[in-house]
């Protein structure tokens, strides 16, 4: 299960780091969108993938799963979702003043 995880936050990571070397502002937005579920299941595959174990340690249990990933992950969900719909935001508000989500358009000229 962890090679899977391993080969799916990989590639995560490659599409996401193509996306963000594009030239549109919607990939881009999406390129850090991926960027962010694969490390969200980075830290939950280092952690460890354990099944059928209970969350908290008790005395009965031999093995249990460690809630502190999960909750680092609970909170990295959270920002990633504030910083997403601000970056939404902000490139519509771009296209909307430039008409234009093409990043060597907003470049600008030489002598600006």
């Amino acid at each position: 299960m962890e090679i899977l995880m391993s080969i799916t936050v990989g590639v995560l990571f490659t599409v996401g780091t193509y996306l963000l070397l594009t030239k549109s502002l919607l990939r881009i937005v999406l390129g850090l969108i991926l960027l962010s579920h694969g490390a969200h299941f980075l830290l939950l595959t280092m952690a460890g993938l354990q099944t059928g174990t209970p969350p908290l340690l008790n005395l009965n249990s031999e093995a249990y799963a460690d809630p502190l990933p999960q909750a680092l992950v609970l909170t990295a969900l959270v920002i990633s979702f504030g910083m997403t719909s601000f970056l939404l935001v902000l490139s519509y508000r771009t296209y909307q003043a430039f008409k234009t989500d093409d990043l060597e358009k907003l470049r600008g000229s030489a002598d600006e």
